[in-house]
């Protein structure tokens, strides 16, 4: 019997073994000569595929007087090339079946097109022609100048709320470029020449600042050949690239003061200075945010949003980032709610995590959350290509998609309780309190 019993242990263990292994994300990478870094991840069971390009270039890579430079080439890397006519990129990609779009953050800037499998060379080109031919003239820029304004007006000026990270960023970093939030200021956009939108490209976007990841259904070994023949001959840039190392000072006394904005109703946020992305600290800090705010029956939506009505929403978050950031709290009142009385509520929800266990029941609700954002975080192609290339942008470990998982397993329960008392302090942080303007400023 006990034999029997062995075997079929053994046997168990070898098909969780083989589930986990089917689970994997397979990948290859390699350099070209050029610098380009290329990550590819074959899945043919769908006839799609994302081609993606991750340069490494942010809001933190810009200075003083010059910022909103990686936003604005966010989207003048939509203007066309030497053989693209300005206006027929997005149509191209439109009319192939496929979908495209990018993103900036304060650390890196990503461009991506979701195609049909049997146009996988056609998002190469379109790649390859902005990393080569982009064309940078005095109407592209002046047309975008205009596009990134309405931008500004729509999502930061004229939006309830918008302002929130720009003010955040601003109030808690003085030294570190975080404090630039990737929008910019439009008058640096405005007063920048074109030679400074020049310079600035030909330093970051670069084969050697790149890294060009592909998810889908396609053939890797004639997927190298055609990368080959669109990137291998793109020369490395000549610039040494410009990597900022200013350190923002330590926290020594709490940062206070009120936003006024086109709001109803007053919110407050508590920003708490964190390690950056990557620390052991920085998962359990993350996982915090989760146990405190994830979904209806999270501490602090069960306490202060349910029970105490004292808030329409409260939301912990980790703003996370390549160097030390920020862990968010946003709370909006009630009517009838003081914005002091608010911020003692979610004081105590972080004090209780400070003094008591969090309970076995809890935290194992709280692992099975962070495992399923984990997998769902990896469960489309786009999704795929985008963590593989920041995985290896940031970490300098591609393997990360499979792994990193094991490190937030790592966190303890007294994992949480230490970096609440570490971090979550008041002369860590910096406390807005958004109000509505006087009626004679609306």
């Amino acid at each position: 019997m006990k034999i029997r019993v062995l075997t079929l242990f053994i046997f168990l263990l070898s098909f969780s073994m083989m589930k986990a292994q089917e689970g994997r994300i397979k990948f290859t990478e390699y350099d070209l000569p050029n610098g380009l870094h290329v990550i590819l991840h074959q899945d043919n069971s769908t006839p799609i595929v994302a081609v993606t390009i991750l340069y490494h270039v942010g809001s933190k890579n810009e200075v003083e007087g010059r910022t909103g430079f990686a936003h604005f080439f966010e989207h003048l890397m939509f203007e066309g090339s030497d053989n693209i006519a300005r206006g027929e990129y997005d149509k191209i990609t439109l009319n192939a079946g496929g979908t495209l779009n990018a993103n900036t953050s304060q650390d890196r800037t990503f461009y991506y097109e979701l195609l049909p499998s049997n146009q996988l060379e056609l998002g190469l080109w379109l790649e390859s022609e902005r990393l080569l031919h982009l064309r940078i003239d005095s109407v592209g820029v002046e047309t975008q100048r205009a596009v990134v304004k309405e931008e500004r007006k729509q999502s930061y000026d004229n939006r309830p709320y918008g302002s929130i990270i720009e003010q955040t960023m601003s109030h808690a970093f003085k030294v570190h470029p975080y404090k630039y939030t990737p929008i910019g200021d439009p008058k640096d956009i405005n007063q920048a020449s074109l030679q400074e939108f020049m310079d600035f490209h030909s330093m970051y976007y670069v084969p050697n600042n790149a890294t060009l990841s592909i998810a889908g259904d396609f053939n890797v070994d004639s997927t190298k050949m055609m990368i080959e023949k669109y990137f291998g001959d793109i020369p490395s840039g000549k610039k040494p690239i410009n990597r900022l190392s200013l350190v923002e000072p330590a926290k020594t006394a709490e940062v206070r003061d009120s936003v006024y904005d086109n709001i109803q109703l007053p919110a407050v946020i508590m920003a708490y200075h964190m390690p950056a992305q990557g620390t052991d600290d920085s998962y359990a800090l993350s996982m915090l945010t989760t146990l405190l705010s994830d979904g209806e029956s999270s501490r602090m939506s069960k306490s202060i949003v349910d029970k105490q009505q004292k808030a329409l929403q409260v939301m912990a978050f980790p703003f996370a980032l390549e160097d030390p950031g920020l862990f968010l709290i946003f709370g909006l009142v009630n009517m009838g709610v003081t914005l002091p009385d608010l911020e003692t509520a979610i004081e105590a929800e972080i004090d209780k995590v400070k003094s008591e266990d969090v309970t076995s029941v809890e935290f194992q609700k709280l692992q099975n959350k962070v495992e399923n954002d984990f997998v769902t975080g990896n469960s489309t192609m786009a999704g795929i290509a985008e963590n593989l290339a920041n995985y290896h942008v940031y970490f300098g470990n591609t393997n990360l998609i499979n792994t990193e998982i094991d490190r937030y397993m790592k966190v303890t329960p007294a994992d949480l309780k230490r970096v609440a008392n570490k971090y979550l302090n008041k002369e860590n942080r910096v406390v807005l309190y958004y109000l509505p303007k006087p009626k004679a400023q609306n």
